[in-house]
């Protein structure tokens, strides 16, 4: 089957970096999936699970990101977020104290760019929710 180079960066590692047959990446008006030869483009990204196979492995590999930027063109992809994990490294316990504080937030007098924030804030913790209590295969690499 037909390939491209993908690489995931987050804003403190470099979360994948190698050949990919499928990328679905979340987007603002739901998800985009990419294939190999796609044309070239340029795509916001948004707060949820980011999937891709890897040649030979019929599985799907996942990562929890966040706002981030794609970029398509010349067989290869860039996907640059301010955060990539993995869902088996989220911690719950976390995730929901985040949504707490978030939906908290939310019910407080705020401006419009902290009323944004919480929001972004409670995308965030949700998606990390969500990801870290499904089971399938992850990504065990870097």
């Amino acid at each position: 089957m037909s390939t491209f180079w993908l690489k995931v960066i987050a804003s403190d590692h470099v979360f994948y970096d190698g050949s990919c047959e499928a990328l679905v990446v979340p987007a603002h008006d739901g998800e985009v999936g990419i294939l190999p030869h796609r044309e070239a483009m340029i795509l916001a990204s948004q707060e949820g699970e980011l999937r891709f196979r890897i040649p030979g492995e019929t599985d799907w590999h996942r990562a929890v990101v966040g706002l981030g930027i794609v970029q398509v063109a010349n067989n290869r992809v860039t996907v640059v977020v301010d955060t990539a994990e993995r869902p088996e490294d989220i911690d719950q316990v976390r995730a929901r104290q985040a949504l707490e504080r978030a939906k908290e937030q939310l019910r407080q007098k705020q401006s419009i760019r902290e009323y944004h924030m919480s929001r972004a804030s409670m995308a965030r913790a949700l998606s990390r929710l969500k990801a870290s209590q499904q089971k399938g295969s992850y990504y065990n690499g870097l």
